[in-house]
């Protein structure tokens, strides 16, 4: 078949495959292209999830009549000079509209703030109509309607309306949270309307993750503020008892843009790798700010994936900074755990807090702890269990944990505060205890070595065989003792003592992989973290073991001062916090 140029809408059509993915693809690159104009207020409204309409009004600097056949012409933008290398705006590629209205029915009203009037043009299946005058307000309109009926065959791929539209909510909430100072408004015939007021001042940004994530993340989250090399990130990260099964929650934006990155990703599973379980996930909203040229947003069509010019600073900096920000922060109870433990306490169906009319005679609440709440249990003998009580130091009482007041079950720890019950975990407490002071072992020597009767060589790539001899030095601080041996081969001569009969073969191919990913050797740190974390397991106070009160009280005091001490080294917490109003709710005494 001889060699021919493909039409203009075959070639517009293959582009929407890459930038018109789904209905929230479309409203992604609508509401870039709003902000990219300047807007204060974005509307945007859909029908049947976005397949049958899709509207984005916007308050932005409009187009101008004579550019509105160029704004849906292929590879037109207003957004790139002649350096690609300095890409200030969302946009800058000049596929969107074209791409959108090759697979469905487009059309754009627009007017500059200087015009007595605005223009209109529709595009059908990739075919343009003429620029006409239109009567509409500053700013421009966008409308989308029957997407993909140009490409039935996509049609076949997309979920139902209601997925459809949730993700188009949830692409709009995404891109909010980097421009608190803007109105987004989410509404239409398939959803409930959703409205995310403007964020002024020094707080804006914490209020619109508050709008987007809800409060509650808020008060379950610490303030990350780091600066590396010309790299700066902000944002929050959820306390280690916060989080979730998936990592759909966790947020990254570099200069303003909404990405998805395997760096971040992996960066962040490396800062929590000792604190969360493996299928637990931290709720974080970073923000990158960085040089332009420091990061190549031009890798997709989308958008959305990046490559770091420095992807090894770009981790370090997420991961010292994550763990800096967990250590600074003391101990937190997750505000969640104390709800759960409220469910916990109510019998099935019972309210979750106690209405006026409980406190009538003969109106009883219907759960908690009061009168009609312990009716619905039988009454039995009253038992009385074996109770470790502790000294009655009222000055112990201002502290975060507050002062150890009994022991029960021979593992769980009741301790009282000023306006709090607090109930630990000993086991789990001091497990985290001991890992810590492991880990600040490792840090602060050089790791203990064991030498290998017979050197272990092993051929590799010479590139590979390379990274590893670059990074020797570090591994000879971590017990790995390696050196060149000849062309595409190395020489293991010590292993760390640490990790006992290990592969070193497999141990040393996995170090050169993820310094030819990351331009880092965490695998052999995070390898002596889990042998310290089985230490860690196997040495610190057993389940059933009576303490005195001088012994609880200096587990509390050591926790109180080690960070990380909310969480054991498996994710689970160490400790809950009842605050007296939750207790007295319990009671029907509010």
């Amino acid at each position: 078949m001889p060699i021919r140029q493909l039409p203009d809408t075959m070639i517009n059509q293959i582009a929407a495959g890459e930038v018109v993915e789904r209905p929230a693809s479309v409203v992604k690159e609508l509401v870039e292209n709003a902000l990219d104009a300047g807007a204060t207020r974005i509307e945007v409204a859909t029908a049947g999830g976005g397949l049958g309409l899709i509207r984005v009004i916007d308050d932005g600097a409009g187009i101008a009549p004579d550019e509105m056949a160029l704004a849906v012409g292929r590879h037109c933008t207003s957004k790139l000079d002649a350096d690609i290398n300095d890409i200030h705006t969302l946009g800058f590629r000049g596929e969107a509209l074209p791409s959108i209205g090759s697979v469905a029915r487009l059309s754009i009203r627009s007017r500059t703030a200087d015009a007595d009037t605005g223009s209109e043009i529709r595009v059908e299946g990739g075919v343009a109509s003429p620029v006409k005058p239109a009567a509409t307000n500053r700013g421009t309109t966008v409308e989308v309607r029957d997407l993909f009926y140009a490409t039935p065959a996509r049609l076949k791929f997309m979920k139902g309306p209601r997925a459809e539209a949730a993700a188009v909510t949830d692409v709009v909430k995404r891109i909010a949270m980097a421009f608190p100072s803007v109105r987004f408004t989410l509404s239409g015939s398939d959803r409930s309307t959703l409205e995310l007021s403007p964020a002024i001042g020094d707080e804006a940004a914490r209020k619109r993750i508050a709008q987007v994530l809800g409060d509650e993340f808020i008060d379950n989250a610490l303030p990350v503020d780091a600066m590396r090399e010309g790299v700066r990130l902000t944002g929050y990260i959820s306390i280690p008892s916060y989080s979730r099964a998936t990592a759909q929650q966790q947020y990254a934006f570099v200069n303003g843009r909404l990405i998805r990155d395997k760096l971040v990703a992996g960066a962040m599973r490396g800062a929590f790798a000792d604190i969360l379980p493996r299928d637990r996930h931290a709720v974080t909203a970073l923000f990158f700010w960085l040089d332009p040229a420091d990061v190549d947003v031009n890798v997709h069509p989308a958008k959305a994936d990046v490559r770091f010019r420095d992807p090894g600073r770009v981790r370090g900096l997420i991961i010292g900074a994550v763990r800096e920000t967990l250590a600074g922060a003391g101990i937190r109870a997750s505000t969640s755990a104390a709800s759960a433990m409220m469910d916990a306490f109510r019998p099935e169906g019972a309210a979750p807090q106690a209405p006026a009319a409980w406190r009538q005679p003969y109106s009883p609440p219907p759960g908690g702890f009061a009168e009609a709440g312990q009716a619905l249990f039988e009454a039995g003998p009253v038992i009385s269990a074996p109770v470790a009580e502790a000294s009655d130091d009222t000055s112990l009482k201002d502290a975060p944990l507050g002062a150890a007041r009994a022991q029960i079950h021979e593992n769980y720890i009741v301790a009282q505060t000023a306006d709090s019950l607090v109930i630990v975990d000993q086991h789990a407490a001091h497990e985290r205890l001991v890992y810590e002071a492991l880990k600040r072992g490792l840090e602060s020597r050089p790791v203990a070595a064991q030498m290998l009767l017979i050197p272990e060589v092993i051929d590799m790539p010479e590139e590979d065989a390379e990274r590893l001899a670059t990074h020797s030095e570090l591994f000879g601080r971590l017990g790995l003792g390696l050196e060149r041996f000849g062309p595409g081969a190395i020489a293991v001569r010590e292993t760390p003592a640490m990790l006992g009969d290990t592969d070193v073969a497999g141990l040393v191919r996995d170090l050169a992989d993820e310094i030819a990913e990351h331009d880092t050797a965490e695998t052999l740190r995070e390898r002596l973290n889990k042998v310290a974390a089985t230490m860690a397991c196997h040495g610190s106070v057993r389940s059933g073991r009576r303490l005195k009160p001088d012994e609880m009280n200096a587990l509390l005091r050591e926790m109180e001062a080690t960070p990380g001490s909310g969480t054991c080294n498996h994710g689970r917490p160490t400790y809950i916090e009842l605050k007296l109003g939750d207790i007295e709710r319990l009671f029907g005494r509010r």
